[in-house]
């Protein structure tokens, strides 16, 4: 793929994490290949996942296209950007061509990157999976990579003001590939959150500690932090599901 934007979009963003003092552990980023299709899949706990995940790939020198929702692609400003940057629109209400184009940039050899809890996680621990992408992994024939982002929560993500403020450590941790096949997508998807957990785990451990004080809104409960058990994070995650469908109905009888 030709790409005009990507690289001094890259370029800025760097320079923008310098300007922030941001520090980044990276761990486990031999396992991206140079070259080929690889599915990289990334746990979401901000709403800037998207810009760090790339970098899980930066060290191997390959771009990421990652699956994003429809609304980021109907910004007048954003639409133009990912677009130009070779992102993939998932439309969630209808997932077929999202999946069918992620599959086709695989086959291609691209890097492709997807949040397979599909919403940001309130917990900060990783959510149920969606099976979409043990499924195009198997389908196009690619290795499959779980990753696992920490700190980005700290920036900007759900119920909580965001914070620019310099200094903050970012983490990403990239596991060994995993192989899918297709033929029991339900136990490998399992397989693969239990990945994603192990390496959330590891991640946290690693995590400045000066930088991480118990009872952190941002650290999951079971690691002594204050953020939402899962069972309270799935609570939110109805009620705000419900005030959507609210304003949906509202604006439709408007």
């Amino acid at each position: 793929m030709r790409d005009i934007s990507y690289p001094p979009i890259i370029l800025t963003a760097k320079a923008a994490f310098r300007l922030l003092g941001q520090r980044f552990q990276l761990t486990g980023t031999e396992h991206v290949p140079r070259e080929g299709g690889v599915l990289l899949a990334c746990n979401h706990v901000g709403y800037l996942d998207f810009i760090y995940g790339g970098l899980a790939a930066h060290p191997s020198g390959r771009l990421v296209r990652f699956m994003a929702k429809k609304e980021i692609f109907d910004h007048p400003v954003g639409g133009p950007v990912m677009r130009s940057m070779h992102h993939i629109e998932v439309d969630r209400g209808e997932g077929l061509a999202s999946y069918r184009t992620a599959v086709d940039y695989l086959r291609q050899g691209e890097a492709v990157g997807i949040f397979p809890e599909a919403t940001i996680s309130r917990s900060m621990e990783i959510k149920e999976l969606k099976s979409g992408a043990v499924r195009i992994a198997a389908e196009a024939g690619v290795p499959l990579l779980p990753v696992v982002l920490w700190g980005t929560q700290r920036i900007l993500t759900k119920d909580h003001p965001k914070d620019f403020s310099r200094g903050k450590t970012i983490s990403i941790t990239v596991g060994e590939p995993m192989h899918p096949t297709g033929e029991d997508p339900v136990a490998e998807t399992a397989a693969l959150k239990k990945a994603m957990t192990g390496l959330l785990d590891q991640t946290i451990a690693g995590y400045p500690a000066d930088e991480q004080a118990p009872g952190s809104w941002w650290l999951p409960a079971r690691h002594g932090g204050s953020a939402p058990t899962p069972e309270e994070a799935d609570r939110l995650d109805a009620e705000e599901k419900r005030a959507r469908a609210a304003r949906r109905a509202q604006r439709r009888g408007a």
